[in-house]
Order: structure tokens, then sequence, then C-alpha cells
């Protein structure tokens, strides 16, 4: 097993677009060929796009990007602008009188970070587009990680900095890979080391608190969470599969959240996971799951490690002057 680059993935790219100012962004992963999609929902307070059509039992069989965005739900306004790309392209399901692009999305809540006032719509969603191409897709304060913060159980004055990462592997012929925007409530560990990488800080906002601990000691206090949180991300694969399986796939794959945030998929989170499939490798199943799993833990893990400080928020490397 080697690593790759996310973009290696043949068929697929990545673009991203955002405002480091008001502290936002969207991420796109197009399939312009169309892949096997599927999606698995978990944390309580999702804001998605097209999911229904995931489903096996739809007619669609193939979609052509993932869209991920801040600006809660205000940002799903940025589909229309990767739509109208697409279309433009010729790209899409053919009605005959034109080709409509079929694009999935999720969003998280960054609204507390920057200025709410802006959030990803149809011009952010086009640029996006039009930085889409085969180069690494990039880490840290990037895309819909911009304006993503991790560790918000005592509000933003004691959370820290996280946002964009990705991480894929080639295995043979076989090749798969994430994208995962880290937004969560909880805090960040590291799988293989046991680290806390990031998270809620102390009163003193140079040392990480244990938010699943705070929890338990304050579980008769009425906490109001709407700093907003909700971890999204994509695992793509050259791999052939169906779409019931693209859906299992991104079911498996959240294993790599639960390993890395803690707590994981609270009913204050929307955490989301798509599958991509492009259709060019015959794999085993149970192998796909468990790298599903294991690059969206390294690509948590990256996005925390990458992330650089914005409107006064620390993050990984100003606690342990490490990158």
């Amino acid at each position: 097993m080697k690593e790759i680059a996310f973009t290696q993935i043949e068929g697929i790219q990545a673009g991203h677009a955002g405002d480091l100012e008001a502290g936002t962004g969207c991420t796109v992963i197009i399939c312009e060929d169309g892949a096997t999609a599927g999606v698995d929902v978990r944390g309580g307070a999702p804001g998605t796009r097209e999911t229904d059509l995931l489903d096996p039992v739809n007619m669609a069989q193939k979609i052509h990007a993932v869209m991920l965005a801040g600006g809660s739900a205000f940002g799903l306004d940025a589909a229309a602008g990767i739509m109208q790309f697409l279309e433009e392209r010729g790209i899409g399901f053919d009605v005959q009188v034109t080709k409509v692009p079929l694009v999935c999305g999720a969003v998280l809540f960054d609204l507390a970070l920057g200025d709410h006032r802006v959030r990803p719509d149809r011009a952010m969603g086009y640029r996006a587009c039009l930085a889409a191409g085969s180069s690494d897709p990039g880490q840290g304060n990037i895309g819909a990680g911009t304006g993503a913060a991790v560790g918000k159980i005592f509000g933003m004055h004691r959370a820290m900095k996280s946002g964009l990462g990705s991480f894929a592997v080639q295995v043979g012929d076989l090749k798969i890979g994430a994208v995962v925007a880290v937004n969560a409530l909880g805090d960040i560990i590291d799988p293989e080391t046991g680290e806390r990488l990031a998270g809620a800080l102390n009163e003193d906002l140079n040392s990480l608190a244990n938010t699943e601990k705070c929890l338990i000691d304050s579980f008769l206090e009425n906490k109001n969470f709407f700093h907003g949180n909700t971890t999204i991300g994509i695992v793509a694969t050259n791999a052939v599969m169906t779409k019931a399986q693209a859906s299992k796939m991104a079911s498996m794959a959240h294993d790599g959240y639960a390993r890395t945030i803690r707590p994981a998929h609270t009913m204050f989170d929307g955490d989301t996971i798509f599958a991509m499939a492009t259709g060019r490798v015959e794999a085993d199943f149970t192998l796909l799951g468990l790298l599903a799993a294991k690059v969206v833990e390294r690509a948590i893990v990256a996005a925390v490690k990458n992330a650089s400080p914005l409107c006064g928020l620390k993050c990984f490397s100003d606690l342990t002057g490490r990158t």
C-alpha cells in the first residue's frame, strides 16, 4: 500500500473556492463521466442536497459532482453554480433538451466564525469548478474547511481551528481516497498514536480539555450548542460497485469518524459521508470498506495538522509547535 494524491484517482477532479476574511468556502469533487454514488448521514443535524437520488431503488445510476460547503443551509446555494458549470460543458443526465448535472452535497455550520453575512453561493460554486483539476487538492484552511473549527462545547472562544484534509492510497491497481471538512463538536484524536490533536481548550487557552469528560461531568446542565458543527466528507475510488455497495462503503467509512472524533455523530453534528466510484477496477468489498475508514481517519488528522490560525482561533501548531 502506498500513499498517493486524492486526484490520482482516475476521472476525479477537486476544486476549492473561499473567503478567508469571511471564514467560509466550498469544495467540489467532479466526475465528468459520472460516478456510482452512495451516502450515509449519521449526525442529528444534517444539511444535505440530492441524497434521495442515491437510494438504490431510485432511477439515477450515476452522479457528476459532490459539493462540500460552509454557510449552513445557505451554503447549499453553491450547488447552482456547479450545475451551471457542468451544464455549460455538456455534462449531466441527458433529458434531450439539455443535460441535467446530478450534484449531491452537504454543508457545515461556520456562521459563528468570520462574517456570517458571507456564505457560499452560486458564484463561489462556479469558481470552485474553475479551480478543479488533477493537482493535489490542498489541505487546511481551504474550500469547505475555511471556516471549520472543533471543540465547541464551551463556545467559540475556547474552540480550535480545523480545516479540510485529504488522504489517498493505492493497493495494486485499486485507488481510494477521502476529502473531509472537519467541523466537529468533539475533540480530534490520532488513532495511530492516541494523541489528542485538537478540541476544546481549557480556560488557559493553551491546553486541551476533554470534551467527552466535560459532557459526562455536566450532564445535568442545559447546554446550548448552537455554535454549530458537522463533519462532511467524500470517499472516492476507482473500484467497480453498485449503488447499494457505494452506500455501504460510505457507512463503513464512518468508522473513520468514530476513531478520530470524540464524541462523533452527536445530535448537534450533521456528520455525512458520500461515496463515489468510477468503476475501473474490480476489488474485494471488505477491503474497500477497511480502506475507506482508514483514508477518512488520515484525512481528518491532516485537516487538523494543516490548519492555520483564523479569526482568533488557535490551531494544532500553536499548541504543539509542530506541523
